[in-house]
């Protein structure tokens, strides 16, 4: 039985659970010392005046750099910035600019943690306040062009936009809103430094370690190959690990300054600015249709929040470009600047938030024309990327809503608002579409067949806690025809075979192609070997003929002559056997349009008294092509929907507009979905065969977990209780 698509338990689990997965922040180093950042309070302007004579002094404290006495860096740091995803603008001391609140601004190092938060807070800054832009609905009246949208336009035009509406028996023309938002992982950013004369290490968390070799090296203005990046677990990323941030090279800089090893972990507060998050977005929805349901005109514009620093763009009417049949069509993308720490990716970065307005806005329409909203989506259905003019590579849409709907009972739902009740309950059931592309990226990977039998492989990509170890082991074994556990899969280290960053749900299908060429070129090798030793009971024969099977190889027209690949190498100089092997896209990925596809039911519960919203149940159906793990899979759908019931319901980063500072920068206020808030979440993956994404047929699951959740529950609410939100999260006094 072939080891991938199976439930296999996660192979890194046990040392996940007894504490013994060594993370960024418990590499034993020796002499190691720790840094402290110390954070602007203003959100723009300048640094006037530095006093630090007085940490300097206090117990324990190695050393305090500040923009005064900071090294001096290749073009003052911003070498690497602009080449996401790995390269940012960053804040590295080389001047006296802030340009956001809780931006780094110094850093002492010390002997122990405590003595260097305790300098930290002696460490005195005076300001030269500016007049800083902390006001979104401000700033929005000042709108910036931005280059592009990704790989594309920012804006689109297709057919007569104008021609489309004045056909149109129905429209809706509303705006929807989403909050800034911060990533909250369990694992904070965390870094230590070592240098060894030239050469730097880096213990670090983070999605992508060849990036951030490339990116410190640059930043430093040294050769990667003198910057090593370890990373074996994350705890946890999301988007935000995916970049370099400035904490990361300050350790580097502030371990060279000390002289020995550095620890740099960001605390709970420091993770709202300095390492990026989900930017504001407000989205202007036009949808027009026909008397038959079908969309006759679509106009989606947007306008983000980003900083000063960067033109970042939330690319959120990229789905609306893709996702149904529509004739004529207009997006845009502007950008309104504030002084905060940039953007970045965050979970399914314009997906999540492109298709909460998009899929309310379908909801919306569906109630204007008296349209059952999977009908009205069926009659949409695009049978091929009407943005692009290609055909999916695969699209099991239509299948998700079928199943999804059954699965769910939405033949049960009175369509009227208000219409379905328990007592003081209202209660109300909504869905929406959900799509994420299907990125791949070029990426290397090595085998190595040891002497006893057992495998080892080698990718230098990250497990950010999604199953990577557990997938590629899968993978790897029924490639090298060996149960799991005698495979071991090595990975999170920069100095393997390269790997794309663990990002744009991507990891599984570049890496794990890689991973079926390294061992299929391994398993040639082995062949080889054996057919040409007449010592072997396979000598002489072809090489189709043979087979691969629990450690043995055997000949299919004979199966009487086998022998253990332990045997092999044992008669041939008893060492193991080495090969490599890489895959990439072809020209399918000029020839189809690919994306995963997928349907998300929703029931809730209103208190018709207090406007308490509870989520009892989720149901969610998925094209993602072949599931590498059941478990694993499972698992990655799960936390994309939990963390929709966050965005839905609860996460919001507040700002005091006085001084651009978040004021909910904890775990305590900072909202996120616990136990007590998820209900029954029923997650169903259908079949489906994509033979043009990779060899494996394989797409990656990490974000479209997440897309269309927070529209299906603002949808249910609607339905409970006839008033539409259209501003997240949907807190309850926007419903008394």
């Amino acid at each position: 039985m072939t080891s991938t698509g199976q439930p296999l338990n996660r192979v890194d689990g046990v040392r996940k659970v007894t504490g013994t997965a060594t993370f960024s922040a418990e590499h034993k180093i020796p002499r190691l010392a720790h840094a402290v950042l110390v954070m602007s309070t203003i959100a723009n302007g300048r640094i006037s005046a530095v006093d630090s004579a007085q940490a300097e002094r206090m117990p324990g404290v190695i050393a305090v750099l500040t923009h005064k006495n900071a090294p001096r860096l290749p073009s003052a740091g911003k070498a690497a910035a602009g080449q996401p995803p790995a390269g940012r603008v960053l804040n590295l001391l080389q001047d006296d600019r802030v340009h956001y609140s809780n931006q780094p601004v110094a850093l002492v190092v010390a002997e122990t943690l405590e003595q260097a938060a305790d300098a930290a807070r002696h460490v005195r800054l005076n300001y030269q306040a500016e007049q800083a832009s902390t006001d979104f609905d401000k700033a929005k009246l000042q709108p910036v062009d931005p280059k592009k949208a990704k790989d594309g336009p920012a804006d689109t035009n297709r057919g007569n936009l104008d021609a489309g509406i004045a056909a149109a028996a129905a429209q809706i023309d509303v705006a929807y809103r989403t909050p800034m938002e911060h990533h909250n992982p369990m694992e904070p950013h965390a870094t230590i430094a070592v240098w060894e004369g030239e050469h730097l290490t880096l213990y670090d968390s983070t999605q992508y370690v060849t990036g951030d070799r490339n990116t410190v090296a640059k930043t430093l203005g040294i050769a990667p190959d003198k910057v090593r990046v370890i990373c074996p677990y994350v705890g946890g990323g999301f988007g935000c690990k995916g970049s370099t941030w400035s904490h990361v090279v300050l350790a580097a800089m502030a371990a060279r300054r000390a002289g020995r090893p550095v620890k740099l972990v960001l605390d709970r507060p420091q993770m709202f600015g300095p390492v990026g998050g989900r930017p504001n977005t407000e989205q202007r929805m036009l949808l027009a249709a026909g008397k038959d349901g079908a969309l006759t005109a679509v106009r989606h514009n947007v306008l983000a929040s980003t900083s000063f620093q960067e033109d970042w763009l939330e690319t959120a009417a990229l789905v609306t470009r893709m996702m149904y049949e529509a004739p004529n069509q207009q997006t845009t993308h502007r950008l309104a600047r504030l002084n905060i720490g940039t953007p970045t990716f965050m979970r399914a970065p314009g997906e999540a938030t492109g298709s909460f307005a998009l899929e309310c806005a379908m909801d919306e329409l569906a109630y204007e024309m008296k349209v059952d909203p999977i009908e009205l989506r069926l009659r949409n259905y695009a049978q091929r990327d009407p943005e692009k003019d290609k055909p999916w590579s695969s699209n099991a849409l239509r299948e998700c809503y079928r199943v999804g709907a059954e699965r769910f009972g939405w033949a049960r739902r009175d369509p009227r608002p208000m219409s379905m009740r328990d007592g003081s309950t209202l209660i109300g059931m909504g869905m929406a579409s959900a799509t994420y592309p299907a990125n791949r990226s070029a990426a290397k990977a090595s085998a190595s067949l040891l002497p006893d039998g057992s495998a080892v492989v080698r990718s230098g990509t990250q497990d950010l806690g999604t199953g990577t170890y557990t997938v590629m082991t899968q993978v790897a074994a029924d490639a090298l025809g060996l149960a799991p556990d005698k495979v071991r899969f090595e990975l999170g280290d920069s100095s393997l075979p390269q790997a794309p960053v663990s990002g744009g749900s991507q990891s599984v299908a570049s890496v794990s192609p890689a991973v079926q060429a390294a061992c299929a070129a391994l398993r040639e090798k082995l062949v080889s070997l054996a057919l040409a030793d007449q010592r072997s009971p396979l000598a002489g024969a072809r090489p189709d003929d043979v087979a691969m099977e629990e450690g043995w190889l055997f000949l299919r027209s004979s199966t009487d002559r086998r022998e253990p690949y332990a045997a092999i190498l044992a008669r041939n100089g008893g060492r193991a056997l080495e090969a490599s092997g890489e895959a990439k896209a072809g020209s399918e990925k000029e020839e189809y349009s690919m994306h995963s596809f997928g349907a998300v039911f929703a029931e809730v519960h209103v208190d018709a008294d207090l406007g308490e919203v509870r989520v009892p149940r989720i149901t969610g159906a998925y094209g993602v092509g072949q599931l590498l793990n059941a478990k694993t899979g499972h698992s990655q759908l799960m936390g994309g929907i939990v963390w929709g019931v966050g965005m839905a319901l609860m996460e919001a980063t507040e700002y005091d507009l006085r001084y651009g500072r978040a004021v909910n920068a904890n775990l305590a206020e900072y909202h996120v979905p616990v136990n007590a808030d998820i209900g029954a979440i029923d997650i169903v993956v259908v079949p489906e065969k994509d033979a043009h994404i990779n060899p494996l047929g394989a797409k990656g699951i990490g974000e479209i977990g997440i897309t269309g959740v927070a529209a299906a529950i603002a949808n249910a609410v609607y339905h409970a209780t006839g008033k539409r939100v259209r501003d997240l999260p949907i807190t309850l006094d926007k419903l008394l």
